[in-house]
């Protein structure tokens, strides 16, 4: 079936404005010839700052395999004490974000700072980025292969380093690189931590001078940097072939390390969500009449603008997605990796570039809502298209086809048929998109109408001059705000279960 010429038309803008920061972002660095860009990359601070950046994001993924292999080793395979619940409380401390969990860390420990702190934050928060993929392989593994291992005398310990960590290699690569992506984008751990990383050094140079030319050839660097790991990750997770064992794998005793297993596991769970629990209620507790007026016109401001992000993503999305799921092609394929393209960026490349472009042709927008609800679409898009490309596929066409053959026209058919039977999925989307928009930073600090503060900039300001009474009641309401819908959509869809 041929695809729409409307929908494929509005899936070209959507894929063209997506684009367009980025490419503007280009543009902009050459302003002053390039002479001024080789200046800027000549610069010993620039290789600093890319010396910096990469010695955390190397240092935060080597952790973060080790602790992810080990950690989906330990609840998938073994018979560790409580597992299960383990299994559940190692994925949490993904919905925690990175400047969130460093406001805490900061607060109770305000000495931490620097690479051991950026470090460690970085580490609590990203390491199930390796232990999801991982115990996904280790469950869908066949284990007749390390069962044939152990029968000819290898210990668990020798068939878990020569056999298993083959099998879940490609699953532990592709992790760690989503993981060495997270940490070099990261804003809000590296700033609160006062680690001069590549994302803190272009924010300071944007802020520090009114030529901003430098603060563009450093963004471009960045988004280098940025798009060799997603290179390597889609590589890396194309290697991964899923490979079902006709059977569950067998539980492997820990024997005499069964104890210090599940000391470490309680530790890993006390230091990724204990301690970001344990120093909010101290601060929540300790300030209680330090919580500001504007509290409830803050977390107001940050579901507005969130909603309006995750509103415009969806509209963006559908046609991108709606292509992507009835079709194929070269040009499908170029739409989709064009939507892709931001998300795989630094939300402060993005900030930066649309303050470049909203500076210079549409002024009336800068520092608007809509401007901000954009950046929001460009960062987020490829969440919402997963999910209408995922929702719209799982949709039979048959009954597109029933209804065409009916007399329907296109869109009729795909609003009174397709997007009904899509709806659960893209709602899915939408509340994503909506959680991912209330905890952005960066773009945010970069494009906030004037006056208009979020929870997540309010928490960053008041952590920057050490008002951490202050900022746990944003602290706590951010991590409300992020919590409610997915507890509402995740309530809705198995209600439309059963």
């Amino acid at each position: 079936m041929r695809a729409a010429p409307t929908n494929t038309a509005l899936a070209l803008v959507v894929a063209g404005v997506a684009l367009t920061p980025l490419a503007y972002l280009a543009v902009r660095s050459f302003d002053r010839g390039a002479g001024e860009v080789g200046r800027v990359l000549l610069r010993a601070r620039t290789l600093d700052l890319a010396v910096r950046s990469l010695a955390l994001a190397g240092a935060v993924t080597a952790a973060c395999v080790v602790i992810g292999v080990l950690g989906a080793w330990l609840v998938v395979r073994s018979d560790l004490p409580g597992r299960r619940v383990a299994g559940v409380l190692l994925v949490l401390p993904l919905a925690v974000p990175s400047y969130v969990a460093g406001f805490t860390w900061v607060a109770l420990l305000p000495g931490l700072t620097g690479f051991a702190g950026a470090f460690l934050v970085l580490t609590l928060v990203s390491f199930p980025y390796v232990l999801l993929p991982v115990a996904a392989a280790l469950r869908t593994s066949d284990p007749a292969v390390e069962e044939v291992a152990r029968s000819l005398g290898r210990t668990s310990a020798r068939t878990f380093f020569s056999v298993t960590l083959r099998q879940v290699r490609p699953a532990a690569t592709a992790g760690g690189l989503l993981v060495a992506l997270y940490a070099l984008s990261d804003f809000g751990a590296v700033s609160l931590m006062r680690y001069e990383a590549f994302t803190l050094g272009i924010y300071t140079s944007y802020r520090a001078t009114f030529d901003r030319t430098p603060a563009a050839i450093l963004g471009c660097v960045l988004v280098v940097l940025a798009v060799a790991l997603t290179v390597g990750e889609r590589r890396a997770r194309g290697a991964a072939a899923a490979t079902r064992g006709p059977r569950r794998p067998l539980t492997v005793p820990l024997g005499r390390v069964r104890v210090p297993a599940a000391l470490g596991t309680a530790a890993l769970v006390v230091l990724s969500l204990g301690v970001p629990v344990f120093s909010l209620g101290w601060w929540l507790a300790a300030g209680r009449s330090a919580v500001g007026d504007d509290l409830l016109a803050t977390t107001l401001n940050t579901v507005s603008v969130s909603a309006f992000g995750a509103a415009l993503t969806i509209a963006m999305a559908l046609p991108v997605g709606v292509l992507a799921a009835r079709h194929r092609g070269l040009l499908v394929r170029g739409v989709e990796l064009a939507g892709f393209a931001g998300h795989a960026l630094p939300g402060i490349t993005i900030g930066l570039a649309l303050v470049f472009f909203g500076i210079r042709f549409t002024p009336g927008l800068y520092q608007t809502t809509p401007m901000l609800a954009f950046a929001y679409a460009v960062l987020f898009l490829p969440l919402a298209v997963g999910a209408v490309r995922t929702a719209v596929a799982n949709a039979p066409p048959v009954l597109e086809d029933v209804s065409r053959s009916l007399g329907r026209g296109r869109t009729a058919t795909r609003l009174r048929v397709t997007v009904p039977l899509a709806a659960p999925g893209i709602l899915a989307g939408a509340a994503l998109v909506f959680l991912t928009c209330a905890k952005e930073l960066p773009a945010t600090l970069l494009l906030r109408p004037t006056g208009v503060d979020t929870l997540a900039t309010e928490l960053w300001t008041k952590t920057e001059i050490a008002a951490y009474a202050a900022a746990a009641p944003y602290a706590a309401v951010l991590l409300v705000v992020a919590a409610i819908p997915a507890v509402v959509l995740d309530r809705f869809l198995r209600g439309g279960d059963r």
